[in-house]
């Protein structure tokens, strides 16, 4: 079983910054990617960023140069810094995690999601 616990949603004003952080735990034996994705009212959720085991990293078009993807040294904690932020980046963000729990058997998890407003 793998949990994952989020936080750090919230609102802010158009311009402003939010860090969102995504804790892994349970009984993983490796992580292949960990990834923010976000789902708007009447909207499909949608790939923000991830970043892989050997730290690749892709984003979506909408965030390049504002939202930076990160993980701890633990590779089992991973943050999405938000800086510059729109009205239309207002959503619910939701933390995905992949990996291995034991041979064989792979694992692809969701946080419970956080809500981050913001306002123009």
């Amino acid at each position: 079983q793998v949990q994952l616990v989020e936080s750090g949603g919230g609102l802010v004003q158009a311009g402003g910054s939010l860090r969102l952080s995504c804790a892994a735990s349970g009984s993983i034996f490796s992580i292949n990617t960990m990834g923010w994705y976000r789902q708007a009212p009447g909207n499909q959720r949608e790939l923000v960023a991830r970043i892989t085991s050997i730290d690749t990293t892709n984003y979506a078009d909408s965030v390049k140069g504002r939202f930076t993807i990160s993980r701890d040294n633990a590779k089992t904690t991973v943050y999405l810094q938000m800086n510059s932020l729109k009205p239309e980046d207002t959503a619910v963000y939701y933390c995905n995690v992949a990996g291995v729990i034991g041979p064989n058997r792979s694992f692809s998890s969701w946080g419970q999601g956080t809500q981050v407003t913001v306002s123009s």
